[in-house]
């Protein structure tokens, strides 16, 4: 069996075509030691088979103390409904590293919404030296969601690069 890996950019704010909002959907700011990352994240992460799902307690508190590294809730009310983790890096690149809704809010028509609030929060924030983003990008892979990848060019992403390689067993 083999995954197909497709690494999906945005140059430009402009490039960003909203999702129909969705008033009850917000992002709330998790800062690192929030007892809600790491669980919503593997809540997301599980069902596709995220190798970050599996992340030891020690590997989870090397990512939270990453300066480069910023965590936010998708909610839904009062409820988790997933998680947007950024990176941070050099020359105004931010990687969008992970983003998705708990199974529970699959399909209920708030992705695209979520989808939209994390690219602002990315072209929002500013790099290590005070510079601002330049660039927003993410890979999603075949393993994700069948409707990942056409979430985000809905959203104006564009593919920049794919690669395929063979899954274990």
């Amino acid at each position: 069996m083999e995954e197909i890996i497709t690494y999906v950019e945005m140059t430009d704010v402009a490039e960003l075509r909203p999702g129909r909002p969705v008033a009850e959907v917000t992002l709330e700011w998790a800062p690192p030691g929030s007892p809600h990352i790491v669980p919503a994240h593997v809540r997301v992460g599980e069902p596709y088979e995220w190798r970050s799902a599996l992340r030891s307690p020690e590997e989870w508190a090397g990512q939270l103390a990453d300066p480069r590294r910023r965590f936010w809730l998708v909610k839904h009310g009062d409820d988790i409904a997933g998680i947007v983790h950024l990176r941070v890096g050099d020359g105004g690149d931010v990687e969008i590293d992970s983003f998705g809704l708990v199974p529970e809010y699959v399909g209920k028509g708030i992705g695209g919404h979520a989808l939209t609030l994390a690219v602002r929060q990315a072209w929002a924030v500013t790099g290590p030296y005070g510079e601002p983003t330049r660039r927003v990008w993410l890979h999603t892979s075949t393993r994700d969601h069948p409707n990942a990848l056409a979430n985000y060019e809905r959203r104006g992403f564009r593919p920049f690069y794919s690669r395929t390689r063979e899954l274990p067993g």
